[in-house]
């Protein structure tokens, strides 16, 4: 199934351009993260979308660092050896969500591969932190895929995020290249796992358009995630973020995007996020499941 526009040229279309900020929000919540020595990774990961969230005081914590130990072919964020967890770092993303009077939190975090519990622990620590400090916030954890430790991921879950987040990035044919040891059947069976150890949860994932896929193997995507009763799906065109990473193959067209979403609606997520600037935690507070 070809569902998808391509521009053969590769030019940036229309519909990627970003327009820079008016809004005084958004030198506040900059000045804010500045203040307490906080990673998002609206900056770490280039996102085109901070210029909009921080206008909205909205912003994605990253945690554990900003350094990762894995080498993704689509990510920005530094690969180096990773500097010792923070321990003070849980209160300060806990103050910044209680300054900007945050509804909905997303707390990500870069791979640290080189402890012995992926950081998991230390990701708890933050949930907990900001439910101490903010009450009735909804959290939401994006996190790695804790190299398919149960353990960990048991230990994220029993802090009490209300949304589980873990990105199954491209479709299976293309993880090897883009994905630097991650596996695709691992990723399914963290969002599967997930499930298990707490039914409540709502579970999230998310793909990136424009790596060189097909639609088939799109729509093959949306059945395995749905087939580990994955209840959110983000859709986003991926841009390359310097020229030492993987290149664009196509832009997909908004058009193109919205057949995705109705036919991931059609295949039972309960919500959909599909556009060319989609990312994991774009508008992340407008989810209405809760």
């Amino acid at each position: 199934m070809d569902i998808s526009v391509k521009d053969s040229l590769l030019r940036k279309p229309e519909w990627i351009r970003v327009r820079l900020p008016s809004s005084p929000v958004f030198s506040e919540t900059t000045g804010l993260i500045r203040d307490l020595s906080l990673h998002t990774v609206c900056e770490s990961a280039k996102c085109p979308n901070r210029w909009e969230c921080w206008s909205r005081a909205t912003a994605t914590f990253m945690v554990a660092g900003d350094r990762c130990t894995r080498a993704c072919g689509f990510c920005a964020v530094e690969t180096a050896k990773p500097l010792a967890l923070e321990a003070d770092e849980p209160a300060r993303v806990a103050e910044a969500c209680r300054r900007l009077k945050l509804k909905h939190v997303v707390v990500t975090m870069v791979a640290r591969d080189d402890l012995q519990d992926g950081a998991a622990g230390h990701v708890a620590e933050v949930v907990r932190k900001i439910r101490e400090v903010c009450g009735n916030i909804r959290i939401e954890v994006l996190t790695t895929d804790f190299n398919g430790s149960a353990e960990s991921l048991a230990v994220v879950l029993e802090s009490g995020p209300e949304v589980f987040n873990h990105n199954l990035e491209t479709i299976e044919r293309l993880t090897p290249r883009v994905r630097s040891r991650a596996q695709y059947r691992r990723s399914l069976a963290v969002l599967r796992k997930a499930r298990e150890l707490r039914p409540r949860v709502i579970t999230k994932s998310g793909l990136m358009l424009g790596l060189g896929e097909t639609g088939d193997e799109v729509l093959g995507a949306f059945v395995d995630l749905r087939s580990v009763d994955c209840d959110v799906l983000t859709l986003g065109q991926y841009l390359q973020p310097t020229r030492r990473h993987l290149p664009v193959a196509e832009y997909v067209a908004p058009e193109a995007f919205e057949r995705y979403r109705e036919a991931a609606l059609g295949l039972g997520f309960r919500e959909v996020f599909a556009g060319p600037l989609v990312r994991s935690s774009y508008h992340a507070d407008e989810l209405t499941l809760i």
